[in-house]
């Protein structure tokens, strides 16, 4: 731990670190995101290097409310409606207003920036009383697992950076990243707002981004989200070889399991995905076998996360 860190113990320390051009993970409703002033360049690039993030790897800036958002972007009236998920755990890529007052690494040299309003009311609070968009890309080391607590944060980073502690993160998962194309609508990433249930709501499709598609927005790198541990994906019948993180109704297994829902709920699998990760990655675990998940709902982010947490690095 860095005896030389400020720990900020209330909003306004935070609001303090943050004005000063550095960098202050707090808690969202997604994950724990690692906050920089989006309108200063060094803070930005703060957040690169802390994380060793691509540049070419944008970022969610993070808004207080849809009038600061309507400073950075143009909304369109379907951009509007997808708004009305605000405040939520879903981020919007829109066209980036020549007149924002933004740093030009936050989107990475794009003409879109990826905006939302978060649910949680310490990061909104947080947000209005910095008077700042904040910057917040998962606070974890670029490709690692996202930190669902302030202490998966401090081991992260290992006590260099600081962080206001809001608890345990109520979704676990990342936003959803849509991106708004003339009159469709695409999803750039799955995430905690699962996509059937904007079609729902919206009565219309949600496309899915191509695999290989340039990168608009976070979160769309082949390789991403991984542990330590080897992982082995859609087991039903476990080796014992490591431990098993399983879903359901599962079978009594003589290692270390994990349930994600014994109940087979998927949102709480969801919420329960990169934490119990975190903790078999702690207890030294080298391979995680993982049960079937299924894809519809949020089961379709859990299984995103999955995919891209094996796929080769590089």
């Amino acid at each position: 731990m860095n005896k030389n860190l400020i720990v900020p113990k209330d909003i306004g320390q935070a609001v303090d670190i943050l004005l000063s051009g550095k960098v202050c993970a707090f808690a969202t409703e997604t994950v724990y995101g690692l906050g920089g002033d989006a309108t200063n360049d060094d803070a930005v690039l703060a957040i690169y290097e802390s994380k060793n993030r691509p540049r070419f790897n944008p970022l969610i800036v993070h808004c207080a409310d849809i009038e600061m958002a309507k400073t950075l972007v143009d909304f369109s009236p379907l951009a509007l409606e997808l708004a009305n998920f605000w405040p939520g755990p879903l981020s919007l890529v829109l066209p980036l207003k020549k007149s924002a007052s933004i740093s030009s690494l936050v989107s990475a040299g794009l003409k879109t920036l990826a905006v939302r309003v978060p649910a949680h009311p310490l990061a909104r609070e947080l947000i209005k009383k910095t008077g700042k968009p904040l910057a917040a890309p998962s606070a974890n080391p670029s490709g690692k697992l996202s930190p669902t607590s302030a202490k998966q944060v401090i081991k992260a980073f290992g006590g260099k950076i600081p962080v206001l502690d809001g608890g345990a993160c109520e979704a676990g998962l990342e936003s959803t990243i849509i991106a708004i194309d003339g009159e469709k609508i695409v999803q750039l990433r799955a995430g905690a707002l699962a996509r059937e249930d904007i079609e729902k709501t919206l009565n219309r499709e949600i496309l899915i981004a191509k695999k290989g598609s340039a990168i608009l927005s976070p979160g769309m790198l082949k390789s991403h989200y991984a542990p330590k541990a080897k992982l082995r994906l859609n087991v039903n019948e476990p080796t014992g070889e490591g431990a098993y993180l399983a879903f359901g109704n599962a079978q009594e297994f003589a290692g270390k399991m994990l349930n994600l829902s014994p109940n087979s709920d998927i949102k709480e699998a969801a919420k329960n995905l990169f934490a119990f990760l975190h903790e078999l990655d702690e207890g030294g675990t080298k391979l995680i076998e993982v049960a079937p998940i299924p894809h519809e709902g949020l089961g379709e982010a859990i299984n995103d996360r999955l995919l891209r947490a094996v796929a080769p690095k590089g």
